[in-house]
């Protein structure tokens, strides 16, 4: 059996799409592959493979017990970039943050990204490409499926949604990144439609944008409801009351949420970000801008087939992005480092 020793503190802070993807892989081990990895969480006992899912300083400290730690993996949720827009510091501490992420990465075996575009940003940092892997996320179809058409209407009834009103569901933390201005934008240009944002301020008062998105927060639109951050179990019954699922961020990685609308079956629009191209292509709404993005919501609102196409384009991609697929390729790439370090050491 394989030791396999997780390191995170990713549950600290609720609403976070690295909490729910490190979550996800937890669970699937445990259930699916219980006879042959040995799972045990922020433990400092002797261990076969070491996986970081966040980057804090104990975590760092520990790579240079080599001997206890084994093989150690480092999941790549986002580089530097990609949290502009997420939080706000300043620029000798950014500065500092920025350098310690990469050496971080750079302390590890091996990185697996969550998106195969990160591999060239990777690269430029000096990391060698045979270093790195790429292995989606995923999400369970026991938690997130789509209900039935009485299901849908019990819950909109009890969430006081009529019936035919035409609803927008935004997921994830308020920022700037997320691109809630055009959100909210979204809502005001268009009053017929219930628009609905389900997450908060994860980061508190250091979110970029924080002091503006807050006064809107408070005294939204008519239309626009913030639900602030809710206990994941409840994000299913939302999925099913939209019609549609926004994401209009101008940068991500692999959402989770997008995943989490697929197994629904419900339509997923997102702003075009050549990200998307190599993992959901084919699957998705795509709109350039805000004006896109409020053509496209009308034009669904008038086209019943429009949308029960991009329904089926999400039933698809769940399939591939399923639990069983992505459980196989975790259980071939931990299975795998091991034959590879015994080859190296045989040599």
């Amino acid at each position: 059996m394989i030791k396999i020793t997780m390191f995170s503190r990713a549950d600290t802070i609720k609403g976070q799409g690295v909490g729910s993807a490190y979550n996800e892989l937890i669970k699937l081990l445990k259930a699916r592959f219980s006879n042959d990895f040995d799972v045990q969480i922020n433990t400092y006992k002797k261990s076969d493979i070491s996986h970081y899912h966040t980057i804090n300083p104990e975590f760092y400290l520990s790579t240079f017990f080599k001997r206890r730690r084994g093989i150690t993996v480092g999941y790549v949720h986002f580089l530097p970039e990609t949290l502009e827009g997420s939080i706000h510091l300043a620029k000798p501490i950014q500065k500092i943050f920025n350098w310690y992420v990469l050496s971080f990465y750079r302390r590890m075996d091996k990185l697996v990204v969550v998106n195969p575009s990160f591999i060239p940003e990777l690269k430029k940092a000096g990391i060698p490409a045979e270093k790195i892997s790429y292995i989606p996320n995923f999400v369970s179809a026991e938690e997130f499926y789509q209900m039935s058409p009485e299901k849908k209407l019990a819950l909109r009834q009890s969430h006081k949604i009529k019936p035919d009103k035409f609803v927008v569901l935004g997921v994830g933390q308020i920022q700037k990144r997320k691109g809630v201005d055009d959100f909210i934008r979204l809502a005001k240009e268009n009053p017929e439609v219930s628009f609905i944002w389900v997450g908060g301020f994860s980061f508190g008062k250091i979110t970029d944008g924080y002091e503006e998105y807050k006064e809107v927060y408070e005294n939204p639109p008519a239309n626009l409801t913030f639900t602030g951050i809710i206990d994941r179990s409840e994000l299913v019954d939302y999925y099913n009351m939209a019609n549609i699922f926004l994401l209009p961020s101008y940068n991500e990685l692999f959402p989770m949420s997008i995943l989490e609308s697929f197994s629904c079956q419900t339509p997923v629009m997102v702003r075009n970000l050549a990200l998307y191209e190599s993992v959901i292509s084919g699957y998705y709404l795509g709109a350039d801008d805000f004006e896109e993005m409020n053509q496209d919501i009308k034009a669904l609102q008038r086209n019943e087939a429009l949308l029960k196409k991009y329904a089926c384009l999400a039933h698809d991609a769940s399939n591939y992005y399923s639990e069983s697929h992505v459980g196989e390729i975790w259980y071939d790439f931990y299975t795998g480092l091991l034959k590879k370090e015994a080859k190296e050491v045989n040599i």
